[in-house]
């Protein structure tokens, strides 16, 4: 990819989504918590999706979650995921309860079953997930 090419894997952080991104660019996965239902949810938003509450805070996220779901793409046109073909689409369920979507990084997707347990790993900022048994084996 060409220096200054329109990246398509990049966040396009906001005001209110800034915290997030920053916090990922340093290792860190958030959450938001909802202190009137006490339920975590995630993509970040201003208020509660599950009771409507705006009295949600920032906290931080253990990293751990099992897959839930996955599909491997084959073909994508947009810049830089058509040079990572094939990659995994992936759905993992977070331990703190939130869904999230992202991409597997590790293992490939023969070595992938449901209910496997997965850590968050960080590329160019990005929360990605690899095999719990990969990161345990290059401790």
């Amino acid at each position: 990819m060409s220096e200054g090419a329109l990246r398509h894997d990049l966040p396009e952080p906001d005001a209110f989504t800034r915290t997030y991104w920053e916090a990922a660019a340093q290792g860190r996965l958030l959450l938001r918590r909802c202190a009137d239902c006490g339920r975590a949810h995630h993509y970040p938003r201003e208020f509660c999706p599950h009771c409507w509450s705006d009295d949600v805070t920032w906290e931080p996220a253990s990293g751990h979650a099992t897959l839930y779901t996955w599909s491997v793409v084959h073909r994508n046109d947009l810049p830089p995921f058509g040079e990572r073909v094939p990659y995994v689409a992936a759905v993992v369920d977070l331990a703190e309860g939130p869904r999230m979507m992202t991409e597997i990084v590790e293992p490939g997707a023969a070595g992938l079953r449901a209910g496997m347990a997965v850590e968050v790993a960080f590329r160019d900022g990005v929360p990605v997930f690899r095999g719990a048994a990969v990161q345990a084996a290059e401790k």
